[in-house]
């Protein structure tokens, strides 16, 4: 309901290829970490955003979207569900094209917000299974 294919497909083909990761740190023992490399295997700039702002997979990180000095298209969301909606808000606000809450990640208030505002979105899905799925 929250993920139809042709969105996805929108998203991983047409929305643009610099993605800011939210909840991105270089522990290599969390999804994100291992997701924001696939999505550099497939061409995507990958933003890491935590309040570490650390650099990962040779990527300067931010502490939050609206420090990122460039545009965004796409914000890929790690944080759990409860904070889930300011992020998807502050994509809002930073002129992204796109968000994507990972897997286990659902706000139906969210995703009826950021749909409302243009964007196009996928809830509790993963970029990184379905990338492969487009062929």
């Amino acid at each position: 309901m929250y993920a139809d294919q042709d969105t996805i497909r929108k998203i991983l083909t047409d929305t643009g290829d610099t993605w800011a990761v939210v909840g991105l740190s270089n522990n290599r023992n969390r999804a994100a970490y291992g997701v924001a490399e696939v999505l550099q295997r497939f061409g995507k700039r990958i933003v890491p955003v935590h309040p570490k702002a650390e650099t990962v997979h040779g990527e300067q990180g931010y502490a939050s979207l609206d420090e990122i000095p460039f545009p965004v298209d796409v914000v890929d969301v790690f944080v759990n569900s409860e904070l889930a909606g300011a992020v998807a808000d502050q994509a809002v606000a930073v002129g992204a094209k796109a968000v994507w809450f990972q897997l286990g990640v659902v706000d139906e208030d969210a995703y009826g917000r950021t749909r409302d505002a243009g964007l196009a979105m996928v809830m509790d899905r993963c970029p990184a299974i379905e990338i492969p799925r487009l062929g």
